[in-house]
Order: C-alpha cells, then sequence, then structure tokens
C-alpha cells in the first residue's frame, strides 16, 4: 500500500493502482507519477478498498489476483464511487470482457501493453470525466445539493457520502419529487428485473440513507406513503 507524488510535478487526477505483481505496480506508478498523477498503489483487492476514501479519478485493476479477484474489487468499487475502472488482464475472450463490463469496468487493457498507449486511454478517460463534471447538474433542496453528473450530495456544505445503489435511489426519487414509488419499481429500477434480491432490498438502503441525511439534517426527505411506496419531499 503505497501513496506516491513526485516533487516538482504539477498534481493532475488522482490514479488507483491495484495488482499482485510488484513489478507492474512500480513500473505504472513510476510512468503516471512522472506524467503528474497522484498515485496510490495497492497488491490486492483487501489493501485497495481503503484508498476509495482517497476519492480516486481513475482505477487500474488487475483481475487475476488471489484472494479478492478483480471483478469483486470492481463490483464492490461500484458501491461507492463512479470513476472509470480500466481492467489490466491476460483475458481476451468475449466472455471475460462482458463479465468485467457487467461488473462496472469500463475498458479493458491486454498485458502486455504498450505504456504509451495505456497512458492515452488513461488521459482520454479522465477528459471524458472532466468533460461530465463540467456539465454537471445541479438541484438545490433547502441546504441540499445533489450533483447529479459528479454523483455527489452535501448538506449544508459537508458532503453525505452514499454508496452507488443508495445514490440511485435517492437520484430517482428527487428528480420525481412528490410522485410517489413503490418499493418493487424502485428496485426494478436501481437493480434491474435480474436483480438477484428482492424489494425488501429498497427498505434497508433506504434506512440507511435516511441516517445518514439524519447525522447532518432533521429534514426528512423522503417520506413513506404507507401501503403505496416512498416520496421526495425536499
Amino acid at each position: 500500500m503505497k501513496e506516491t507524488v513526485l516533487k516538482g510535478t504539477v498534481i493532475k487526477e488522482t490514479i488507483l493502482i491495484v495488482d499482485d505483481e510488484a513489478g507492474i505496480t512500480d513500473l505504472l506508478g513510476s510512468y503516471f507519477g512522472m506524467q503528474g498523477y497522484r498515485i496510490y498503489t495497492a497488491r490486492s483487492g483487501a489493501e485497495a478498498l481503503p484508498y476509495l476514501t482517497k476519492n480516486p479519478d481513475l482505477v487500474l485493476l488487475d483481475i487475476n489476483m488471489p484472494g479478492m479477484d478483480g471483478m469483486e474489487v470492481c463490483r464492490k468499487i461500484r458501491e461507492h464511487i463512479s470513476c472509470p475502472i480500466l481492467f489490466l488482464t491476460a483475458r481476451v475472450e468475449t466472455a471475460d470482457k462482458i463479465r468485467g463490463f457487467q461488473a462496472g469496468g469500463d475498458d479493458y487493457i491486454v498485458k502486455p501493453f504498450d505504456l504509451d498507449e495505456l497512458g492515452a486511454r488513461v488521459a482520454a478517460h479522465l477528459r471524458r470525466e472532466n468533460r461530465k463534471q463540467e456539465a454537471s447538474v445541479l438541484r438545490f433542496f433547502g441546504d441540499m445539493v445533489i450533483d447529479y453528473s459528479g454523483r455527489g450530495i452535501t448538506i449544508g456544505g459537508s458532503a453525505v457520502m452514499l454508496s452507488k445503489k443508495e445514490f440511485d435511489i435517492v437520484e430517482l426519487l428527487s428528480l420525481h419529487s412528490g410522485q410517489v414509488f413503490g418499493r418493487e419499481r424502485i428496485y426494478e429500477h436501481v437493480w434491474g428485473i435480474d436483480g438477484d434480491g428482492s424489494s425488501d432490498t429498497v427498505m434497508e438502503h433506504i434506512r440507511k440513507i435516511r441516517t445518514k441525511f439524519a447525522a447532518q439534517t432533521s429534514h426528512g426527505y423522503i417520506r413513506t406513503v404507507w401501503g403505496c411506496g416512498y416520496q421526495w419531499v425536499g
């Protein structure tokens, strides 16, 4: 677990590099550090997850790692942040790529790779993210500000840390303020019709959302409409 910032460089975005091979993390850390990026490196999924609190702008993630493999790490990352995730892998089969995209990955880099091509892909993904940020859509609900493009929420200027699914629920309800959504409809929208759980999952996620909101405000943004579902009352 390591952080790298080269002296004398102008810091660009933050990149998290996750690979169980020290040679790969050292090589990529040095290369992107020379480009001016702030670098965090981890040798396993367990080491990588705590770095999510650093809000990396992009993740380079090996798939074939012992213990928690890259697919599982990707799914866990997607519970918290929505930055680009680029898989580093020797797997080139279409089925493997589909699994990676379904897990939340954005691109595949096949090993062995050319450093300059990898650098160009990373820069392209970051430019795309920056354009999304510049086109960010904000909505204000009293002391709450929701940034739909950046997928962030603040209350009274303080950030509220939501998982990906929690934000998806808030996004659905707040974009349709006053409209009542049943649990089944919320579940289908957020988890999809092929989700493995049940609509009871929605209740637990809304409980967590309310707890996080209550830590910063007394206003109840999500109202329970008994027998019907939930309603945003911003």
